[in-house]
């Protein structure tokens, strides 16, 4: 019997697919766009019916006081405020899980169609299951998600990958997520909004816009290779690779090469920096102003926060208005590698953001917001905007969007771009080359990479 190990690989190779070909998933979810009547109009805050903007508390909330609100925190180092700005409340956790399944000695996965108020294309592919705790408990009055019973009832099947992970850090505040993937070997009835597709398939549609959704790369992700027990010579699974020195990286270069001083960066930030973060009314955050229509930065901003009536067919809730925070332009995401000694590096980076955790995360090579975009302040970064102005060393250079439930039309850059090994001699303290392995261990651990850098990593293909 093959393991999961071989399972996944083989999955990962097939992109023609043993249930649907890629051409029929791509015109799937093109029809599923064309068909889906969706009406997401700005309005005025003052409007909503539910949602309010609390004067005491200073802080915008539904009349239930659930689901969500909007506050602003305040970022202070060494007794200093080094930040403030709006940020989302929601300290509920909620399921990103996907199922996959053996169909036929094919490894595949259950993938919806999924619609969000915020997505570009109103229509992305998303896990199987995408839902808040308010939505699960059908506190909203809605449906349940489909699929639910599978993983409340998960410890009835193969656990493959379970923890609780960050969100976008820059915009929640301390949010986190179950991200879970289960295998099951039942007869799993499919919806007409879901499809099975192998992995290699959700990782070539990975170079279409805004087609793969947020949450589906996260989950994807964390799917375990150190963690499983390799039954054939290590050296059998290079066979599967385009890229030997990424088989290398995973089954070959031991993560314990790497972690000491992987931990050693995070745990010296965590104790020398005096970092102290704090919920404060949205009237007290120097610079930002609470209108009618929301809340808006008098200064040049990465995003706002406005109001949306919305309607869309298909939802376990098919009419209902909310804040969504809206980008004000396009950000940068990139991760550096290169061949070290015949193994798969990859150049991450220190990223303390005002909404983590536990003060700061490992991110991507380069994490640039609207207004750092394009201005590179090391020699990292000069190195990959001189390299990506002649579209060099570029791997994977793909537009993706963030989570559309709560941010409208929010797109990013996302490159993995190949560099040369002595390309950079001198790294800055906050960086450091790993390898796969270390990533796919530490990935099985909370709150060590972000969920930029965990997107880029579900991005790598063979």
């Amino acid at each position: 019997m093959e393991n999961f190990t071989e399972l996944v690989l083989k999955s990962w190779q097939n992109i023609d697919g043993n249930v649907h070909t890629y051409q029929e998933i791509l015109s799937w979810i093109n029809d599923k766009i064309d068909q889906t009547a969706v009406s997401v109009e700005e309005t005025q805050l003052s409007q909503s019916a539910n949602w309010f903007f609390d004067k005491n508390k200073g802080t915008i909330h539904n009349q239930n006081n659930s689901f969500f609100s909007v506050v602003g925190v305040k970022k202070l180092v060494n007794d200093e405020i080094v930040a403030e700005q709006p940020m989302i409340l929601q300290p509920e956790i909620g399921y990103l899980g996907i199922i996959v399944s053996e169909i036929d000695g094919v490894l595949n996965f259950l993938m919806q169609a999924k619609i969000e108020p915020g997505n570009i294309n109103s229509v992305q592919i998303s896990p199987t299951i995408q839902a808040t705790k308010s939505n699960f408990t059908a506190k909203h009055g809605g449906k349940k998600p489909a699929y639910l019973e599978y993983f409340l009832n998960a410890k009835q099947h193969d656990v493959i990958y379970d923890q609780i992970q960050s969100e976008q850090s820059s915009r929640f505040y301390q949010k986190r997520n179950r991200n879970i993937i289960i295998k099951v070997d039942d007869d799993v009835e499919v919806l007409d909004s879901f499809r099975w597709m192998t992995l290699g398939q959700i990782k070539k549609m990975m170079d279409e816009d805004n087609l793969i959704n947020m949450d589906t790369r996260t989950v994807l992700s964390g799917l375990t290779f150190v963690t499983d027990k390799l039954t054939n010579e290590s050296n059998d699974w290079l066979k599967y690779f385009r890229d030997q020195s990424l088989g290398q990286s995973i089954f070959t270069s031991a993560p314990s090469d790497y972690l000491p001083k992987l931990f050693q960066k995070l745990n010296d930030f965590k104790m020398f920096k005096e970092t102290q973060t704090h919920i404060t009314s949205l009237l007290d955050i120097a610079n930002w102003k609470v209108t009618e229509n929301g809340v808006f930065s008098q200064q040049k901003a990465d995003f706002s926060v406005r109001q949306y009536q919305i309607s869309i067919d298909g939802r376990e809730i098919t009419s209902w208005d909310q804040p969504l925070f809206v980008a004000e332009g396009i950000a940068e995401l990139a991760l550096l590698t290169r061949n070290h000694n015949g193994v798969r590096e990859f150049l991450i980076k220190l990223q303390p953001e005002i909404g983590t955790l536990d003060s700061v995360e490992y991110g991507p090579t380069i994490q640039w917001e609207t207004t750092k975009r394009g201005k590179p302040v090391d020699d990292v970064e000069k190195s990959y905007a001189n390299q990506l102005s002649f579209n060099q060393g570029i791997i994977r250079k793909t537009l993706l969007s963030e989570e559309g439930g709560r941010f409208y039309h929010e797109q990013n850059l996302n490159v993995i771009m190949e560099v040369d090994d002595k390309a950079i001699p001198d790294l800055p303290d906050e960086y450091l080359w790993v390898n796969y392995s270390t990533l796919n261990y530490v990935i099985q651990v909370n709150n060590v990479l972000n969920i930029q850098l965990r997107n880029l990593i579900s991005m790598i293909d063979l």
